[in-house]
């Protein structure tokens, strides 16, 4: 199993509202701590995050329906691993820590 971790919470809007996307992860987790570590790594290179934009904004026009959100959600993870790999070696090179939960 590649992500062991998965649990979450996910939460959504009433239909016909505008598109929200709430994620609850569990303090300390690893799904806590990658995404966190993504979210860094994004904010800290722009030019990973432009591509990451431009990726996520073709697949959406790829695949627009709401029954294709698996394909477009699929399609991401290549992207999001590759860069996973290099936060990864960007947190060791800086000593990069989660920072304190928002809690």
């Amino acid at each position: 199993v590649e992500n062991p971790d998965r649990t979450k919470r996910y939460f959504r809007e009433a239909p016909g509202g505008r598109r929200t996307h709430v994620h609850v992860r569990r303090t300390g987790s690893f799904s806590e701590q990658v995404n966190l570590l993504f979210r860094d790594f994004l904010r800290s290179h722009p030019e990973h995050a432009q591509k990451y934009g431009e990726l996520k904004r073709g697949l959406a026009a790829e695949f627009p329906g709401p029954k294709q959100r698996g394909d477009y959600v699929e399609a991401k993870g290549p992207f999001i691993w590759r860069t996973i790999q290099f936060a990864d070696e960007w947190a060791q090179s800086i000593g990069w820590e989660p920072p304190p939960s928002d809690r």
